[in-house]
């Protein structure tokens, strides 16, 4: 059987494997280990979810410098969504496979298996790591973890291969996101005695306004070149919710609220500036009139971007494995921000398109998965 045949019918085994965020992903987790270990591959498995892990494993030499395949295990849901054939069991027509996570991402872990069986019968000279994660796809969770047990290790690999559904393009930079929720803690009352309570809604208001004031800053620090759409930071409001009725001062106000970060600089100083209203304007005002008054964040999310650097080596490596020369950006969120934080060289480049992730009768082309074994066989030049 060729490669091709091969990781066809790998990513059959793979789709089976219900993997959605909200389950555990344990059983697919148990057979890739077992599959790889199987090829003489070191495997380490970590979690901070019950019923979840990671895998991270390894071929060739022990030590840093070594090449990373990442992608995620896990799917996003398919409930409400019209599929024309079971979600779950690859179908395949046209030229193409459909299936939950055939190109998000499953089509390229099943790749780098297949070509695993390659590099395991070669002389390696540099490692190869497989870094397989659970909850990507909400909030890249598991990522966090494997990448900070990898810094713990003091394991540090030069590249990191994302293998995100690009259409097999070169991906040298990603916006973060982060989300939040800060809720405001008043003393509710009579409309007709305001100066008796304390108005969740108000405070909040005066945050939102503030916010809005302080984004405003964000185009003006956008980096030079940018080929973001749009090419600064942004934040946006996504909702505010307080209010029972029209003569009652609401205790309680939530606001929910988001950043897409083109750089880290950008983050910190929008941070900065909420915390410092909330600290030295707003608490204190509430304060003065309640101590039972509060203001809480909750952070949902802090997915990092990847930032575009002028020498990345895995957008050398890349371009060199595939012929392309040309780099893009996306907007989309990954965990490729996370291994640059860490220090490793990270770029995207996967098969299939992510205008056909999360969509009902999601698929991949076969000829996608041609190039992406293509990019993957001639890696072992770079493993040799």
């Amino acid at each position: 059987m060729d490669r091709l045949a091969e990781t066809i019918e790998m990513l059959d085994r793979l789709i089976a494997f219900p993997t959605i965020s909200s389950d555990s992903n344990m059983e697919c987790i148990t057979y890739l280990q077992d599959y790889l270990s199987g090829l003489g591959a070191r495997c380490e498995l970590t979690s901070e979810v019950e019923g979840k892990a990671n895998l991270f494993a390894t071929l060739g030499p022990e030590g840093d410098g070594g090449i990373v395949l990442s992608g995620h295990t896990d799917v996003v849901p398919v409930a409400g969504q019209d599929w024309s054939s079971d979600p779950f069991i690859m179908r395949r027509e046209g030229g193409k496979l459909y299936g939950r996570g055939t190109c998000d991402m499953k089509g390229f872990i099943a790749a780098s298996l297949v070509m695993a069986k390659d590099y395991a019968k070669q002389n390696l000279k540099r490692p190869i790591h497989f870094a397989l994660t659970y909850d990507e796809e909400t909030g890249c969770m598991g990522g966090r973890v494997l990448v900070d047990q990898l810094v713990k290790d003091g394991l540090k690999p030069s590249v990191c291969i994302v293998g995100e559904p690009t259409s097999m393009r070169i991906i040298e930079g990603h916006k973060g996101c982060c989300e939040y929720s800060t809720e405001f803690t008043g003393v509710e009352g009579h409309s007709s005695l305001p100066h008796q309570a304390v108005n969740a809604l108000e405070y909040a208001s005066r945050f939102v306004a503030h916010l809005m004031e302080v984004r405003a800053q964000l185009p003006e620090m956008a980096p030079e070149n940018s080929k973001f759409d749009p090419p600064f930071s942004t934040s946006s409001i996504c909702g505010l919710h307080s209010g029972v009725a029209h003569n009652v001062i609401p205790n309680k106000a939530l606001v929910e609220w988001e950043m897409r970060v083109i750089q880290q600089s950008d983050h910190t100083y929008l941070r900065e500036a909420m915390q410092d209203f909330v600290d030295t304007v707003l608490l204190p005002e509430m304060k003065a009139k309640s101590p039972k008054a509060s203001i809480e964040e909750v952070v949902c999310t802090e997915v990092v971007g990847l930032e575009p650097e002028e020498d990345n080596e895995a957008v050398k490596m890349i371009r060199e494995l595939t012929g392309r020369n040309s780099t893009d950006v996306v907007s989309f969120g990954t965990e490729a921000g996370l291994y640059q934080a860490a220090g490793v060289s990270a770029a995207l480049c996967g098969p299939g398109s992510i205008e056909q992730a999360h969509r009902p009768d999601e698929y991949v082309e076969i000829a996608q998965l041609g190039e992406c074994l293509k990019m993957l066989d001639r890696l072992a030049g770079e493993l040799a």
